[in-house]
């Protein structure tokens, strides 16, 4: 039987990928904690315009090699001005960061904003981040699922896609530790699976590697000390949370450098997952943040330029190497009748 996916939601995701279908995105939604990098790195607080301009010298260097940018429409909309022709916009519908006085990081809403209000001002996608622990308590995880279908159900009105990125969490644990380590494979299993549901309406899942680099023993990002799995291990979480899928999904980078995650996906990729791309951030402009706090936007777009320009073709020849058309996880294109 044929997969049906309506006209709006296959044109979007197709903007958002390459001619092969494969996604290779720049991340750059990134607020408050960016807002703070950059002060830092100046020495003072940073402005909004600051945040801004930073954004676009990042939009305008990098996405000739992407195929997509995501960013935010609180900061960020300028910059669509200056992307290369072509690239695909997705665009944040919540909030920065969480309440933390509040238990189950829950999400909110941008409240000035809605899925009509994003595709007017160019989004092809909609993004929506949401922390999420599979074993939490049941009322704090029927919240979330609620608030996802309520997300679904407005991407499904307007007919534009919905890109879920998905970060486990669990309170009990120190997530970046070995013991949280240990349990991330069946935390990103677990997720992949519930948001791979129909009724979310979920049209591919952004998601981290079910795995902590740091804890592979066997390879170079290991950290020496303590191994939560070996090599092998390792990539066969990779297929495990692969195969709990039933939607495409792209990786996130999650803040690790450029080498490591490019070690990572080339672990997934020998794993043999159906990954069709990434969403991929920090990892390729984060070494910028010093040199336009400290040399401004000039000496930014001079590092972009060279540096920030190596970091993604050698990403970008990952992904060519490894990644799936999206359109795989239902068996190719001739198998989807667009509606």
């Amino acid at each position: 039987m044929k997969v049906k996916i309506t006209k709006g939601k296959f044109q979007g995701i197709q903007a958002c990928a390459n001619s092969r279908g494969v996604i290779a995105a720049a991340a750059m939604d990134q607020r408050g904690s960016l807002k703070k990098s950059i002060g830092k790195a100046m020495g003072h607080d940073a402005t909004n315009e600051d945040l801004t301009q930073f954004k676009i010298s990042v939009t305008k260097i990098l996405t000739p090699h992407a195929t997509a940018l995501l960013m935010d429409p609180e900061y960020g909309l300028p910059s669509l001005e200056v992307r290369a022709p072509g690239t695909g916009v997705l665009l944040s519908y919540e909030k920065t960061g969480y309440d933390a006085t509040v238990p189950g990081r829950l999400p909110d809403l941008l409240e000035e904003w809605s899925v009509l209000r994003l595709a007017e001002s160019g989004a092809d996608a909609i993004k929506i981040l949401l922390y999420y622990n599979p074993f939490d308590e049941e009322h704090i995880n029927r919240i979330k699922h609620a608030f996802v279908e309520r997300i679904g159900a407005e991407c499904r009105a307007i007919d534009r896609p919905f890109f879920l990125e998905v970060l486990a969490y669990d309170d009990k644990y120190d997530e970046k530790g070995v013991e949280f380590a240990k349990l991330k494979p069946k935390y990103v299993a677990a997720y992949m699976k519930e948001f791979s549901n129909d009724r979310y309406g979920v049209d591919v899942l952004k998601v981290e590697v079910p795995i902590n680099m740091k804890y592979v023993s066997g390879t170079s990002s290991f950290g020496g000390s303590e191994s939560a799995y070996t090599k092998e291990e390792a990539m066969e979480h990779f297929r495990t949370a692969s195969k709990a899928a039933s939607k495409p999904f792209i990786y996130l980078s999650a803040g690790v450098t450029d080498e490591v995650f490019r070690e990572t996906l080339e672990l997934a990729g020998q794993s043999g997952v159906t990954f069709s791309g990434v969403l991929c951030g920090r990892a390729t402009w984060q070494d910028g943040v010093p040199v336009f706090g400290s040399k401004g936007q000039a000496a930014l777009e001079a590092w972009l330029s060279d540096r920030g320009v190596k970091n993604i073709e050698m990403l970008n020849a990952v992904i060519d190497r490894y990644a799936k058309p999206w359109y795989d996880i239902y068996s190719g294109l001739e198998n989807i009748d667009v509606i």
